[in-house]
């Protein structure tokens, strides 16, 4: 019997994107469909202002700047939703274990490279240690309590300050408290941090590193978030 070929995945169309996006969003923010609609209707009021004022003055330039006007206010609204969905996103999956790996792995950029997966991990609190190459050199993000997490983040950075000589070597704790990075301005704190290596220096230093590193294949891994249910689907 001939094999059957398997048929590509359908990717979701253009406004089934939308309309996923704009739900997702609507769950946290449910006053956005108001702002939304308020936008559209300030768009065409800007547009016929517009007109008013720019001669000729007619109808069909008038329904002209009307339409240019709405084309604005849909523009407006797509970028607040856009903006609104990213802070839902990090709201949704705040406090969640796997948080702080799914920002890692999909937040920061070509200048960074991480993995979803921790590098250490406390199988019965599920506490875990996360590590981030770039060209701010070395970062160690915990995620949990700092109490418990004290001993995978010293083994994590004396495992990156011996493979890595004179690399700088940063350590970051997600949470709430004085000292913690959100898990919102994660992404952003990291990328603040000043250039310290060139890509030469940061591909040795991540296959040294990977070379010494355990693998935790075995080990579990946090199953509180599901990136593919919390992360907002982009139109394309």
């Amino acid at each position: 019997m001939a094999n059957r070929t398997s048929e590509p995945e359908k990717r979701p169309g253009f406004f089934s994107q939308i309309k996923s996006l704009f739900t997702f969003t609507r769950e946290i923010y449910p006053w956005l469909p108001w702002a939304q609609i308020a936008m559209l209707i300030g768009g065409v009021l800007i547009g016929l202002l517009i007109g008013a004022f720019i001669p000729p003055v007619n109808v069909w330039t008038m329904v002209l700047w009307g339409v240019s006007g709405l084309m604005l206010g849909v523009l407006a609204s797509m970028f607040l939703m856009t903006r609104l969905s990213t802070s839902a996103m990090y709201q949704k999956i705040d406090g969640m274990p796997g948080a702080t790996g799914h920002v890692l792995s999909t937040s920061l950029g070509r200048n960074w490279q991480a993995s979803e997966a921790p590098v250490g991990i406390n199988p019965k609190t599920q506490d875990a240690v996360y590590r981030t190459v770039g060209r701010g050199g070395v970062v160690v993000v915990g995620e949990g309590s700092r109490g418990r997490l004290t001993r995978l983040v010293n083994d994590e950075r004396s495992k990156a300050a011996r493979v890595a000589h004179g690399v700088p070597v940063t350590v970051l704790y997600v949470g709430h408290g004085d000292d913690d990075v959100s898990i919102a301005d994660l992404a952003k704190t990291i990328k603040k941090l000043p250039k310290a290596i060139d890509k030469t220096t940061m591909a040795a230093v991540i296959r040294r590193i990977d070379s010494v590193s355990q693998s935790i294949s075995s080990l579990p891994i946090p199953k509180g978030i599901d990136p593919t249910k919390v992360r907002s689907q982009r139109p394309r």
